[in-house]
C-alpha cells in the first residue's frame, strides 16, 4: 500500500485526514491537493501520520507547505517525526493521543 487518506469530521469547522502507508512522490499531489481543499473550507484540518511508515523527499516538500498553509501535522515521535522535524517541518507529537472531537 502506497498512502491511503481517510477523512474523520470532527466539529463543523474541523477535519482530520488519517494518512496510513507512505508518502512519497507518487500520491504527494494528490494529498496536497486534497488537503488544500479542505483548507479552504475549514478552520481547522489536522494531518495524523501515525500510520505513516516512511515519507520521501516528495512527501516532506508536501507536508512542509501543507503546515506553512495551516495544516497542523500530528506524528508520534519516532522515524518519520524525526525526518520531518529535520526538514523544518512543525510537528505535534504523539498524535496516537489525538481526541478527534476537539476539532
Amino acid at each position: 500500500m502506497v498512502l491511503r487518506i481517510t477523512q474523520n469530521e470532527g466539529s463543523d469547522s474541523g477535519a482530520i485526514l488519517r494518512l496510513e502507508g507512505r508518502v512519497v512522490a507518487e500520491v504527494a499531489a494528490l494529498l496536497e491537493q486534497e488537503c488544500s481543499e479542505l483548507l479552504r473550507s475549514r478552520d481547522e484540518v489536522s494531518l495524523d501520520l501515525a500510520g505513516v511508515s516512511f515519507v520521501d523527499l516528495a512527501g516532506v516538500e508536501v507536508l512542509q507547505r501543507l503546515s506553512r498553509a495551516g495544516a497542523e501535522i500530528l506524528c508520534p515521535s519516532g522515524p518519520v517525526a524525526s525526518v520531518l522535524e529535520g526538514a523544518g517541518v512543525r510537528v505535534t507529537l504523539d498524535a496516537d493521543s489525538v481526541d478527534d472531537d476537539r476539532l
